[in-house]
């Protein structure tokens, strides 16, 4: 089989009504997910436009992962001695265990009774 020429290829997209561009002067182009961020710097990037108005980018170079940082949870007074009250620990073991929690009163009431435990 054989493969088709730059020329064949842009008549034939043309027929199918896709229309592909380069988009220039793109300097970095960041993914954001829920934990961390893709960046891919320097990238190629093309634009194809099909026929019903559906448009697919193409992003193409070296993908950097970065984590992103875990927003601290800001923890009161009162959720300190309702764990405190309902586990008979101190105020420090009670305010590392919301920490690990994320301020989840009920997970950090259960990490203390399984570290009593183990």
């Amino acid at each position: 089989m054989r493969g088709f020429s730059p020329r064949e290829l842009r008549r034939l997209m043309k027929r199918l009504g896709l229309e592909m561009k380069p988009l220039e002067g793109v300097l970095r182009v960041t993914i954001e997910a829920e934990d961390k961020d893709y960046v891919i710097e320097e990238p190629q990037v093309l634009v194809m436009r099909m026929r019903g108005g559906e448009t697919i980018i193409q992003v193409m170079g070296r993908i950097v992962e970065k984590e992103k940082p875990k927003e601290k949870v800001e923890i009161s007074e009162e959720d300190i001695e309702l764990v405190m009250s309902q586990t008979g620990v101190s105020r420090e073991e009670a305010l590392k265990a919301l920490e690990e929690a994320e301020g989840d009163i009920a997970a950090a009431i259960l990490l203390i009774q399984a570290r009593k435990e183990g």
